[in-house]
């Protein structure tokens, strides 16, 4: 009997093959219309909102599958306010604000800039780790904006290091920081997905003085450590001062409406060796 031939690689065409057969077709009233499209390149469809899921999981498909092909096996993760100026920036902010409340939160925002420089450190020390076995570990991930989140991927670009960048559609716009690695910055319209992508690989996470944004992030972490929806990991709130003023924790304690070893979920730091001497002892690195 003579042998079958090998069976081929793959069966059918690949959807790259087929998507430009499907770009060139006969025009006809049918074929013009977007009916005919492929469903997957009918961006009139994928829009709809009866696709939402589907958009859903195509956004955590798609970095997911970057951050895989990278060798990203853990992160971590930054989080701070768009508005404190890096220090060389911050006299100029000053300068710029009008006398009275413009010019009392431009100082307050410039009293912060020491914060860029410790994010941009601790970026460093993180990066420095290097890859195992297992792939690149305490790869630096920022919201890929200005400010903290661009100390963070200044860091690391510092030491020559990759990070990573998840940013969100806003009404303004906003530009991702130049010292994300591009193949590593994302785009999101999901706040959910986003901070899924923010959670699936860190295994550190930084807060630094900021605003709504990170009090989302940051709280919403909280919360999965403490119902054990995620394992204990090091957690830092950088400024005692900024974070006993905005947020006081001992209170809820006092209530309680949290534990009172809810309290020793994170640490509150204020330098990068500080933090990264937990991370290090928490791991033994």
């Amino acid at each position: 009997m003579t042998p079958l031939p090998a069976k081929p690689a793959r069966l059918f065409p690949t959807a790259r093959a087929e998507a430009a057969v499907a770009n060139k077709p006969t025009s006809t009233a049918q074929t013009e219309h977007p009916a005919y499209r492929l469903a997957f390149q009918d961006d009139e469809f994928l829009l709809r909102d009866e696709a939402r899921p589907v958009r859903l999981q195509l956004e955590l498909m798609k970095a997911e599958i970057a951050l895989a092909e990278a060798r990203i096996a853990s992160t971590f993760v930054f989080y701070g306010s768009a508005r404190i100026p890096s220090p060389e920036d911050a006299a100029a902010l000053v300068a710029a604000s009008e006398p009275g409340d413009d010019r009392r939160i431009a100082e307050s925002l410039a009293a912060k800039s020491h914060y860029y420089t410790v994010a941009r450190e601790l970026a460093r020390l993180a990066s420095s780790v290097g890859e195992d076995a297992a792939g690149k570990q305490f790869v630096v991930c920022s919201g890929g904006g200005p400010s903290i989140m661009e100390a963070a991927n200044r860091g690391a670009a510092d030491v020559g290091a990759i990070s990573v960048g998840l940013n969100i559609v806003l009404p303004f716009e906003q530009v991702p920081n130049p010292y994300v690695t591009p193949g590593l910055s994302f785009q999101f319209h999901y706040f959910a997905l986003r901070k899924m992508h923010f959670l699936m690989r860190a295994r550190a996470v930084a807060a630094f003085p900021g605003g709504f944004g990170t009090f989302d992030e940051l709280f919403e972490l909280l919360t999965l450590v403490q119902t054990g929806k995620v394992p204990a990991l090091p957690i830092f709130l950088f400024g005692r001062d900024f974070w006993s003023r905005v947020v006081d924790f001992d209170a809820l304690a006092d209530e309680g409406t949290i534990a009172r070893s809810d309290l020793d979920l994170f640490h509150i730091v204020e330098t990068a060796d500080e933090a990264w001497a937990i991370v290090k002892a928490h791991y033994s690195l």
